[in-house]
């Protein structure tokens, strides 16, 4: 007995002086500028307490502002020239423009790493607006960001499978609220922020599960209720679909630890819920494989 509590004792101590890891780098693959009218200092400095490593800034095309007064292409790759060691960015405009390719593939030219966010009315199931989106896309070679809101954004989401399996090497990134309500099976769209248990068969968790071109955006408050609203589905959930899992923050708090700081919230919550192997994918590895991130 002796003998058995002295090993204990001797590993304890020798975990104890053992050097702490250091914190997984994390990429934040979705903010803004002027999100909110949040000024470029103020997201400099949320990012920097949160802890982020490299951000993604997606901008808003010409009309609209995201709903969020966020700020266009120019406004983001002002950002990225300023810091480019830590900053990337998306290029963006409302696709039913006339000259949208025009404006996409500009900017795609002068560095940005993908489309999105991507948050007008839209058919989800295919339509010209969403054709012109991923045959830029491909072309290109980045990947696109999709806002799902139910009757608003991208619509008729339950058919985007036409739009997986027509465009196979282009990869989506689904993030918002009909996007992380739809890990439930019971298909209710009119609740964009459902808090009851969930149920198996949801078609996001089809869709990642099925198609290898989709991918998950952790942000927002839909993404965090998703992981916070049955925590043992949520476990579960991200072991299987771990390699398609990327973290976001989009939340236009302007210290970056508040209760109302959605972002540091949801680093809080994939460190308690996912094994270090899997943070460190969600945290960094999932949107290297997809974008053209720096080293």
């Amino acid at each position: 007995m002796r003998d058995i509590t002295r090993r204990a004792f001797l590993g304890t101590a020798a975990a104890a002086m053992a050097p702490a890891q250091p914190p997984i780098p994390i990429i934040d693959i979705h903010q803004h500028t002027n999100y909110s009218f949040r000024t470029d200092a103020e997201m400099l400095h949320h990012q920097d307490v949160m802890g982020i490593a490299h951000t993604v800034l997606l901008p808003a095309g010409r009309m609209y502002g995201l709903e969020a007064q966020a700020f266009g292409n120019d406004s983001c790759l002002n950002v990225v020239k300023q810091f480019p060691e830590k900053y990337s960015y998306f290029a963006n405009e409302v696709p039913y423009l006339p000259n949208a390719r025009e404006v996409l593939e500009r900017y795609l030219k002068q560095g940005a790493i993908g489309i999105g966010e991507q948050k007008f009315f839209v058919d989800a199931s295919g339509s010209s607006p969403m054709d012109l989106i991923c045959e830029v896309a491909r072309d290109y070679r980045v990947p696109i960001l999709l806002h799902f809101q139910y009757e608003r954004y991208n619509v008729n989401y339950d058919q985007f499978w036409k739009v997986l399996k027509k465009y196979p090497t282009v990869n989506f990134i689904g993030h918002a609220q009909t996007f992380w309500a739809n890990i439930d099976g019971g298909h209710i769209q009119e609740v964009l922020y459902p808090r009851w248990k969930v149920n198996l068969g949801g078609w996001t968790d089809r869709f990642l599960a099925d198609y290898p071109n989709m991918f998950a955006d952790l942000s927002a408050g839909s993404g965090l209720n998703a992981m916070r609203r049955d925590e043992d589905h949520a476990r579960g959930f991200i072991v299987r679909h771990q390699d398609k899992l990327i973290y976001g923050s989009d939340c236009n708090d302007k210290i970056g630890m508040t209760e109302k700081c959605s972002g540091s919230q949801q680093i809080a919550t994939i460190r308690k819920l996912a094994a270090p192997d899997i943070q460190r994918k969600i945290f960094q590895d999932n949107a290297r494989k997809i974008m053209k991130l720096p080293a």
